[in-house]
Order: structure tokens, then C-alpha cells, then sequence
């Protein structure tokens, strides 16, 4: 894989509790294997939050960590744009969200979103500005910038304890 030879890795605390790495990918595939590799670590629920600009990769990272969640090959990943939400069945069920068109938290109500956060799953979150202060002790932060064509620079932050297992050894 490249990326494993492009990448740059730093692991640094930003405060207690709190370890951020710092990945970079080189194509679509190298963004999906970065969310394989998370994906398959994943073994409780967890809130996944995802920013970055139109295009950046969001939903890639997503395809991948339904393939470490190990969502069935016939269910392909898309964005939830126009739906908000997509669910999928794996190992964890995984719940893909996307808040780009919701306003306020009256919208988040509308679309059953708080119910379903109270089930058991991954929830992959894209534009979780609306939900962010509402977010557990224990979740992970992924900002992606682009950086080039097909290069990407991830900084993923895992807030608690039981999350920085997830990006070590990335």
C-alpha cells in the first residue's frame, strides 16, 4: 500500500485524555484502507465525527470503514446527503449521517436522528457542528483537508481513553 509509504504519523496529546494522529493518504484507495484499518478496530459504540470541505473524502473514509466493519460487499456506501441517514448492517451496525442540509437542532429532531443515537453502532457523522457539544466523553474527531489531487491530510483526534486504541499503530 503507499500510503504505508507516503504517510506521515505523528501521535501527540493535546490534553488529557486526548491523542491525535496525523495521516496522510495518497488516493481514494489509500483514504479507504485509513478507514478499514479504524473500522476493524471498532468494537463498541462509538460516535465518529467527519469535516472537511465538499469533496475531501468523507464518505471514501466511510467505504472503507464499512469494509473494517465488515458491511456486505452488496451494500455500497454512499453519501446521505438528500437522505440525512443510511444504515448498514456489519459486525456493528454502521450509521451514516450527514448534516450538511440541517439548520438546527428542530431538524435533527425531525429526522429521528437523537433516537437513533441511542442504539448500539458506529455513527459516522458528516458536518457535526450541530451535534458536536451533545457528543460522549469518548469519541473520534476526523478533519480531512486536501492537500493536493488525490492527497489528503486526516487529523484524527481520539477524545477518551477507550478511542485512542483506535488510532494507534495507523
Amino acid at each position: 500500500m503507499l500510503w504505508r509509504l507516503i504517510r506521515m504519523v505523528s501521535l501527540s496529546k493535546l490534553a488529557a485524555n486526548t491523542l491525535t494522529a496525523d495521516v496522510i493518504t495518497g488516493s481514494c484507495a489509500e483514504t479507504q484502507n485509513l478507514g478499514e484499518k479504524i473500522g476493524r478496530k471498532i468494537t463498541n459504540r462509538i460516535i465518529i465525527a467527519l469535516s472537511g470541505e465538499l469533496g475531501s473524502g468523507k464518505t471514501s473514509f466511510v467505504q472503507g470503514l464499512a469494509n473494517g466493519l465488515e458491511v456486505p460487499a452488496r451494500f455500497y456506501v454512499t453519501s446521505p446527503t438528500y437522505s440525512i441517514i443510511h444504515e448498514y448492517p456489519g459486525r456493528i451496525s454502521l450509521f451514516h449521517i450527514d448534516l450538511y442540509r440541517l439548520t438546527d437542532k428542530d431538524d435533527i429532531y425531525d429526522t429521528g436522528l437523537y433516537e437513533i443515537l441511542d442504539s448500539f453502532g458506529v455513527f459516522a457523522i458528516e458536518w457535526p457542528d450541530l451535534l458536536k457539544n451533545e457528543f460522549p466523553a469518548q469519541y473520534l474527531s476526523v478533519h480531512i483537508e486536501i492537500t493536493g489531487d488525490d492527497t489528503r491530510k486526516f487529523q484524527i483526534t481520539a477524545f477518551g481513553n477507550e478511542t485512542a486504541s483506535l488510532i494507534t499503530d495507523l
